[in-house]
């Protein structure tokens, strides 16, 4: 193969433009086409002014007057001077008991256009995020700080029930209020705070946490009371029969209370003989059933029950109606 002498020099003639090119200095080159990065902005720090009145307010604890602006599911939203403020459900004097959500609103939208007395219970200039409280407004301003200091895990407190929120309650210590969450409150289920617990309430509560810089503070009910977990198996026996409450019922079958405390499930392939496509073809909450213990698992409380393994003749003893069981297990 015969290469011409226009295409040698073709190409010398590249390789030459290739080897200049490479000598030249960055600053020799055509700049490159760069998007500049905005920079973020600062985040805001307490030597901002706009911040300075609150740092000082949080520090000092004095109470303040803010308008009340709109609200959104956790509270209220309040303007302070030039600064936006957040008022949690669980930190207003009048705690309102939402049981409907779908009432949440007409709930909170009455305070707007209200001015309230709130004091600083967090504040953090860089996230831009400041909270108030109407409730602290009732504690002298060093009451809550010293009893928070003297707080620790494991000690046991006496306090009022001050707030009850779906999610659990709050108990004021005596300058401090702690949460009660729902999971805390019994051993048992527990299908709403106020039907364990009523404003006002005096109860006795263990300390489980203590965050000091947050000031918030997890207590518990239920850890004053006996586990009913802990000695379950020198109550009850694998294959043991015993009435039982149904309590709820889901897609997969139904719980039942045992005894106070101990809850079990039914799986729907236990319920009855017969398939079952809804639980609520043959059980409701409220109903008082006999069920045989399947599983016992007192590390997790868990309880494994069955009602279709309960034969009539089990049923005739307890003093039951055969049609108690299910019509369809006596065919």
């Amino acid at each position: 193969m015969s290469i011409d002498r226009r295409s040698i020099a073709a190409l010398e003639q590249f390789l030459s433009k290739v080897s200049t090119a490479s000598q030249e200095s960055p600053t020799d080159t055509a700049p490159l086409d760069i998007v500049p990065i905005e920079p973020s902005p600062p985040p805001l720090v307490a030597a901002d002014p706009v911040w300075i009145p609150a740092q000082e307010a949080f520090e000092r604890g004095s109470t303040v007057q803010a308008l009340v602006t709109g609200w959104n599911r956790g509270g209220l939203l309040v303007r302070w001077g030039e600064l936006q403020g957040f008022v949690p459900v669980s930190q207003l004097g009048e705690v309102p008991i939402i049981e409907d959500e779908s009432l949440r609103d007409e709930a909170l939208a009455h305070w707007v256009g209200e001015e309230l007395d709130l004091r600083v219970i967090e504040l953090d200039p860089g996230r831009n995020r400041l909270v108030f409280s109407e409730r602290a407004t009732r504690w002298a301003p060093e009451e809550g700080e010293t009893l928070l200091q003297q707080l620790a895990p494991g000690q046991v407190r006496e306090g009022l029930i001050s707030n009850i929120c779906p999610f659990g309650v709050f108990v004021d210590l005596g300058g401090l209020d702690g949460l009660v969450h729902i999971s805390e409150l019994s051993w048992g289920r527990v299908s709403h705070p106020h039907d364990v617990v009523a404003l006002g309430e005096r109860v006795r509560v263990r300390v489980l946490s203590v965050d000091l810089d947050h000031h918030r503070v997890a207590l518990s009910i239920k850890r004053l009371q006996e586990n009913p977990w802990a000695t379950i198996k020198e109550r009850y026996q694998i294959g043991q029969l015993t009435m039982a409450t149904i309590t709820n019922l889901v897609a997969f079958g139904a719980f039942a209370q045992i005894q106070d405390g101990v809850e079990g499930l039914i799986h729907i392939s236990e319920l009855s003989e017969v398939r079952v496509l809804d639980p609520s073809q043959i059980v409701h909450p409220g109903d008082e059933v006999l069920v045989r213990i399947l599983r016992i698992d007192s590390e997790h409380h868990r309880l494994g029950l069955s009602m279709r393994q309960v034969d009539p003749a089990s049923a005739r003893e307890w003093g039951l109606f055969d049609d108690e069981i299910s019509e369809d297990e006596t065919d």
